[in-house]
């Protein structure tokens, strides 16, 4: 199925530029040679088992997967190609406004309140997996590290996340769930206001309890829900 995947592409889409490359995953763009219209192409080590159930979803805040295949331990990815810039982008050269970040905030937590009611867990919110299209619209990108919330499991298989970002329970002391990306969601939002994790310069404006209760240590103290965390901003 990759080798006819790979035919196929290279007959109807040509190279246009890498996004990322390394030992674990390689990103590449490519335009269809007619239609003009460009895709991202992802391939990574991993089940493909979160690509394959967001495939079947529509969410302005999701980018749409249009094929996943997987071929022993790795998985190709055909998705949604989004104008735009990431937050990490956009850090470089200001921080943002209470009013900007909760916005974008908000629209992150739509988009976990429809992944965590398929039991998906993205496990990696940080800057450069947030991309503000041209349009505007707020996306949550980059789904290698997600996990399905298993009832029967006490940990995680895998320890995946980006360090500073990262949950405790991400780090094997427990099961990682809907507040883990709770957690992420807080240390987002005080690195977009300051530019800084929130235990070397937190926020000190008006989401500053929330930035605080989200990113407590004990799960059970953070808002259990994305959708209840919305309700606060």
């Amino acid at each position: 199925m990759v080798e006819w995947l790979n035919q196929t592409l290279s007959e109807q889409y040509k190279f246009v530029t890498v996004l990322r490359s390394s030992d674990k995953s390689d990103i590449q763009v490519l335009r269809h040679k007619t239609l003009d219209k460009d895709i991202v192409k992802r391939v990574y080590d991993g089940n493909g088992e979160v690509y394959r159930i967001l495939q079947g979803i529509s969410h302005p805040n999701i980018p749409h997967i249009y094929e996943v295949i997987t071929e022993g331990l790795s998985t190709v990815v055909l998705e949604e190609y989004i104008n735009g810039i990431t937050i990490s982008d956009e850090l470089h050269d200001k921080v943002y406004s209470e009013a900007a970040a909760r916005a974008i905030v908000r629209d992150l937590c739509n988009a976990l309140t429809a992944l965590h009611s398929l039991g998906v867990i993205h496990r990696d919110i940080k800057p450069e997996n947030v991309m503000i299209g041209s349009d505007g619209i707020v996306k949550l990108i980059d789904f290698d590290s997600a996990r399905l919330f298993k009832v029967y499991k006490s940990g995680d298989t895998s320890v995946i996340g980006t360090t500073g970002f990262a949950a405790p329970e991400q780090f094997g002391i427990s099961q990682s769930d809907e507040r883990t990306d709770i957690f992420s969601l807080g240390i987002l939002m005080n690195v977009m206001m300051t530019g800084e994790h929130p235990s070397k310069n937190l926020y000190k404006g008006k989401l500053s309890g929330i930035i605080e209760k989200c990113t407590q240590i004990d799960p059970n103290k953070r808002y259990s829900s994305a959708l209840s965390l919305a309700k606060e901003l």
